[in-house]
């Protein structure tokens, strides 16, 4: 697997049909027995979270974030969601949220903000856009979550990497998410990505989400929702099936990792 050669200063893959992706999110679900809720819309788009509730009843059952398509020019991330529902290969105790396109009028435009141009995920510290208050008024009214994973891409990457936000030092999956995704997928080995020290596709930045201007989903959520984030970014340069590939690798080997230690999270 090469990269292709196609991005120079931004995104020039493949688009979807972020209408009929949506449409086959909605039947996948569906048929696998998830249930969905609205918590916004937009014209014909309307912003959709998915459920599955754990088989086993009787045992407390931790719960999962899945979010994916907050940038426009990343079609991995609710294609991978797609695919996984289709499949529906979840742990049995485990009870998932997915949410699979937080930003489809930025797809239909096939640009990376929403429809005024914000970049959504720069803002969840003082959110300006009505998909990023929308979300948020929907994420107070959740239960905490055990773990959650941002599903993204990286159009300058050489290979995959993951961002593990993990303040309270819990049991790291970074390691099983890169040896999954290694599989189907390079990884980025340098030792700097987006500025970042980095070691084997794996960033852990030392940081304090209060002293930074803009905050991504995943700040909001270790400030609110989470102790335990890992971002996904599958490298937009390299084929479409080959991003896919990456992020539901890395999204299955979380959780196979995570389902041994969920006792302790």
């Amino acid at each position: 697997m090469k990269k292709l050669g196609k991005n120079h200063n931004g995104y020039h893959g493949e688009t979807i049909d972020i209408r009929a992706v949506l449409r086959d999110v909605q039947l996948a679900a569906k048929q696998a027995g998830w249930t969905s809720e609205s918590f916004h819309t937009n014209g014909d788009f309307e912003w959709l979270a998915y459920r599955r509730r754990p088989k086993i009843k009787s045992e407390p059952s931790p719960l999962l974030y899945i979010s994916a398509g907050i940038h426009g020019d990343e079609p991995a991330g609710p294609l991978a969601a797609l695919r996984q529902l289709r499949e529906n290969k979840w742990p049995a105790n485990i009870e998932i949220v997915l949410i699979p396109c937080l930003n489809p009028v930025g797809f239909a435009k096939n640009w990376r903000g929403n429809g005024e141009g914000i970049d959504l995920n720069r803002d969840y510290l003082q959110p300006q856009a009505a998909e990023t208050r929308a979300h948020i008024a929907w994420l107070e009214k959740q239960p905490d979550f055990a773990l959650s994973l941002c599903l993204h891409e990286d159009w300058e990457s050489h290979g995959f990497y993951v961002y593990e936000v993990n303040p309270e030092n819990k049991p790291s999956l970074s390691e099983s998410i890169v040896r999954g995704v290694e599989k189907v997928c390079p990884l980025d080995l340098s030792e700097i990505i987006e500025g970042r020290e980095a070691h084997g596709g794996i960033i852990r930045p030392n940081l304090d989400p209060r002293t930074r201007p803009q905050w991504p989903e995943a700040f909001w959520l270790i400030q609110n929702k989470t102790r335990l984030s890992y971002t996904l970014e599958a490298p937009s340069d390299f084929e479409l099936n080959v991003r896919v590939n990456a992020l539901v690798a890395g999204v299955q080997a979380a959780l196979a990792a995570y389902f041994p230690i969920s006792s302790n999270l």
